[in-house]
């Protein structure tokens, strides 16, 4: 090829990206249940992605939920129907399951049998046998589930993964990871109500990101404290064995300041994230690894809203692309969350 001919194409590439985008399918999709906590923040980002996505209406069994959801803007302009009737639609490719803890696992299965794609938002239902027989038969099906776990889509945590993936640590030697909020008293009565509490409802998150980046581990030790005067533990703690030692988790639901890190150490060096919901990175290395000198660098990888990142890869998925979490891994995290948050 010559650099005429090669000039030539590259003038042209920004018009090819925007044909192919042309070309692209939007795919119409429903949500099933606005009782999670992530409902409307994922409507959101759903209706941000015209042109991937239709987003055609919602369903919701609840009276009071509906009535609440429908006083909101954030669902203006949805038809609100059954569960049965958006499932019995061959137009709707796939459905969000925003649901209670309860419902999540049946109504997900549910849709996959209508042969809908689902994206179930965390932690997946609390059953656990029911939760795995529901991931395999998607698969068994053809059908996706993608799991809401938001941290996967960071672009720091993507570095992270490259990092750990690709050795420039050397060999892991230690690993800890928290989230916290300060929960006021309405959310203290619900994470109560839940079995596992806070760890379950929020350190699921952690438990994705661990399994991704160790794998599985051996054991499970579980512990929490109570630091109100109600019966919430409300500060959960995991360690997580494996070969190397523990990797240790933490959900702090009396944490004024509402921190969320990470930092893994190797014989390499470290990496840590100050934020795992921000853009920033320390890499620390004995010796050069990957693109990246000896001592420290500060990188600030650049990314989207919270919930972007999983809805273009559900549609890219809807698209054929790979798959990067399959069943066997939302399987093994479903039962390290369950263990970390105490439950047997």
């Amino acid at each position: 090829m010559d650099r005429r001919h090669f000039v030539g194409l590259l003038a042209l590439a920004p018009w090819a990206r925007a044909a192919d985008v042309a070309r692209r399918p939007r795919h119409r999709v429903a949500m099933l249940g606005v009782a999670h906590a992530h409902a409307a923040g994922k409507l959101a980002a759903l209706r941000a992605l015209p042109e991937r996505f239709e987003v055609v209406g919602v369903a919701e069994a609840d009276p009071a939920r509906r009535a609440a959801a429908q006083r909101s803007r954030t669902y203006d302009g949805l038809a609100w129907r059954t569960e049965a009737e958006w499932l019995a639609d061959p137009t709707i490719a796939a459905v969000a399951v925003e649901t209670t803890w309860a419902d999540a696992t049946p109504v997900a299965l549910r849709a996959l049998r209508a042969g809908k794609h689902v994206h179930l938002d965390k932690p997946g239902g609390l059953d656990h046998e029911a939760f795995a027989a529901m991931r395999r038969e998607a698969e068994q099906r053809r059908r996706h589930v993608q799991m809401g776990y938001m941290l996967r889509h960071n672009p720091g945590l993507r570095l992270v993964r490259e990092a750990v993936a690709a050795g420039w640590l050397g060999k892991i030697t230690g690993y800890d990871a928290g989230m916290g909020k300060q929960a006021d008293a309405g959310l203290r009565r619900m994470l109560l109500a839940h079995p596992g509490h806070g760890m379950m409802e929020l350190g699921c998150h952690l438990a994705d990101l661990t399994v991704t980046l160790l794998g599985v581990p051996n054991a499970v030790r579980a512990e929490a404290e109570r630091t109100g005067t109600d019966d919430l533990p409300d500060r959960q703690r995991a360690a997580l064995r494996y070969a190397w030692g523990e990797a240790t988790l933490s959900c702090d639901h009396a944490d004024a300041t509402a921190r969320r890190w990470l930092t893994i150490t190797g014989t390499g060096g470290t990496i840590r994230v100050p934020s795992l919901e921000g853009n920033v990175v320390h890499l620390e290395l004995t010796t050069a690894a990957g693109p990246y000198p000896r001592g420290t660098t500060v990188l600030r990888p650049t990314g989207e809203g919270r919930y972007a990142g999983e809805f273009r890869e559900l549609a890219d998925l809807l698209e054929g692309a790979p798959v990067r979490w399959d069943a066997a891994h939302d399987i093994a995290v479903h039962a390290v969350a369950r263990r970390a948050a105490g439950l047997a």
